[in-house]
């Protein structure tokens, strides 16, 4: 082959990789906008026809592969897509907030593939020595998703009764595997269930309070979930009794997340309050007014 040819050949080669990198990503961004009902749909014709085809095995990959890719990156591909669109279409009031709800899914699909790696990595090693509490942890698994993909699709704004019960079902997890080290209560009225409240702030506080107040903690404690009415102002609690707080350490990313956000859904009217009881620990307080509904 002379210089010539293989010059060719490189070219062909370069121009092709090219063309299978923008194949790929044009998948990718299908997979992280297609709903899971279409999803469906094309598994079921990808396998008939690899029956029909007497061929299998390719069927079966394109059913693996974009299920991982949707599950553990499609979010997070999804949030850049949403933020892109809102920096090119939305005035600057809605880009804000667009922006921001992008940051927050961005921020939720970071954390969940490590979450779900470490509750999945959990269920085998239960399997082998607790059975049953590898079928109890798999059924926790399978309802906290249940309360997740659906918030992960709705363009709207989500319940208290929702947010609760996706707490809960992440906090069985955790209790799983923190044991005797986490106890949990939840006093959440049912006639508040049904108001309106921001998606994913409830979970986020739940989240810091394990990270930063009792996985410090050798003898590990509690956290106290609450709800109820002040006025026309909702508060939404988060006690534990961990190693506390430092308030002059300032916002981490999620809390900072959560007033910047609350402020763009609510303005002055809702906040976000972290105290130090005398008791010790860390007592964290959405204030949300009762009435008011998120909007797209």
């Amino acid at each position: 082959m002379n210089a010539s040819q293989l010059n060719k050949a490189m070219d062909f080669l370069r121009d092709s990789l090219a063309q299978a990198t923008v194949l790929w990503w044009n998948f990718f961004d299908w997979l992280a906008l297609v709903e899971w009902r279409q999803l469906f749909i094309t598994w079921f014709l990808a396998m008939a026809f690899g029956l029909i085809l007497t061929l299998p095995e390719p069927a079966v990959w394109y059913v693996i592969l974009s299920y991982g890719v949707k599950v553990l990156a499609g979010g997070k591909r999804k949030a850049e897509l949403m933020a892109k669109e809102a920096t090119a279409t939305a005035s600057v009031a809605v880009l804000e907030r667009r922006l921001l709800e992008a940051q927050m899914a961005t921020l939720q699909a970071q954390v969940e593939p490590h979450f779900l790696f470490n509750t999945l990595a959990l269920i085998g090693q239960l399997i082998e020595t607790d059975p049953p509490q590898a079928a109890r942890i798999h059924m926790h698994l399978i309802e906290y998703l249940r309360s997740t993909l659906p918030q992960m699709r709705a363009a709207g704004g989500g319940t208290l009764g929702r947010q609760v019960q996706l707490s809960r079902a992440y906090l069985a997890i955790m209790q799983a595997r923190m044991k005797e080290r986490l106890t949990v209560s939840f006093d959440v009225p049912v006639q508040l269930e049904h108001l309106p409240f921001p998606p994913m702030m409830l979970q986020i506080l739940i989240e810091n309070a394990i990270k930063h107040g009792l996985e410090p903690k050798i003898e590990g404690g509690r956290i106290d979930v609450g709800a109820r009415l002040v006025g026309d102002t909702m508060h939404v609690d988060v006690r534990d009794n961990g190693v506390g707080f430092n308030m002059h350490a300032g916002d981490g990313v999620g809390l900072a997340n959560i007033r910047e956000r609350l402020f763009l859904l609510f303005g002055p009217r809702a906040e976000l309050v972290i105290e130090m009881p005398a008791e010790g620990g860390a007592l964290a307080s959405l204030r949300v007014p009762r009435t008011s509904k998120e909007s797209n």
